[in-house]
């Protein structure tokens, strides 16, 4: 659980909802219901996003000093100090989303068949997202589209709060998280790797708060708690090498080869789970 969740949490692919499938597809003994399997999964997902602060650790050196900086003097001067607040913004609606529908989310945590067709309906989403991409490049040149298209620093807070409320969809398992919020950065103007790396620095904010609420109820009689960490290091190492692979496919790739793999794997596991096979 700890490989299939570092590899997949940023791949445009739901860890969450191969989290939820592959133990039912499998027979794994344990329950999805069970009240240490969401806490089990924000650990993971704390390995995440350590892996994703050692390989942005520069960055978040200048963009935490940056938030002070802006917050004390009252205003914006630097790069770093607009990346701050614009990360700032496209948390809010995930943390915001998170604290209201905290037990009605955990609910779709137990369904294989929800998590399945979510799935399906990613892949639908990042055809949709790079369909209207091509659109907007319709006429432009690559050279051109490098000039066209923004770095993460320059787009708008209104882009900014859009991605915010992307990133929000991925509390339903089968919506990638990573996902969404790069096809958000793609609707908002932003380079494919640039939205690639918006993606990746606004995801640590939101996993480290769910870690604060949910991590410490793994603390309790009968929870194998060193296995768990272990999962938690393997997850933060598959983390970080998918991040510099991915970050590497979409200087020229794009989500199209993720949506036909989504939809694809969302219509087996269906077929796979109406069948019980």
């Amino acid at each position: 659980m700890g490989l299939l969740q570092g590899a997949s949490e940023l791949f445009p692919v739901s860890s969450l909802g191969h989290a939820v499938l592959v133990p039912s597809l499998l027979h794994w003994s344990f329950k999805q219901s069970d009240p240490s399997f969401v806490p089990f999964l924000v650990l993971l997902h704390l390995g995440t996003a350590t892996a994703l602060l050692l390989l942005y650790r520069e960055q978040w050196v200048a963009i935490v000093r940056g938030f002070f900086a802006a917050a004390i003097r009252g205003q914006m001067k630097t790069e770093s100090e607009r990346l701050a607040m614009l990360l700032l913004v496209g948390t809010i609606p995930a943390a915001v989303l998170g604290v209201f529908l905290e037990s009605r989310i955990k609910s779709l945590f137990a369904s294989p068949d929800e998590a399945a067709g979510f799935l399906v309906l990613n892949g639908g989403l990042m055809l949709g997202f790079e369909l209207m991409r091509r659109r907007a490049e319709r006429g432009l040149s690559r050279s051109e589209q490098e000039s066209h298209f923004a770095e993460a620093e320059r787009i708008s807070f209104r882009a900014a709060a859009l991605v915010g409320a992307c990133q929000a969809l991925a509390f339903l398992p089968g919506i990638s998280r990573s996902g969404v919020t790069i096809g958000g950065g793609l609707l908002a103007g932003l380079r494919h790797q640039e939205a690639a790396r918006f993606s990746f620095l606004l995801a640590t904010p939101v996993i480290l708060g769910a870690g604060i609420v949910e991590v410490p109820q793994l603390f309790s009689t009968g929870v194998p708690v060193a296995e768990y960490l272990a999962a938690a290091l393997l997850s933060g190492i598959a983390a970080y090498a998918s991040a510099r692979f991915l970050l590497r496919y979409f200087r020229s790739g794009r989500l199209d080869p993720y949506g036909w793999y989504c939809i694809g794997a969302g219509l087996i596991s269906l077929a796979l789970l109406h069948f019980s096979l």
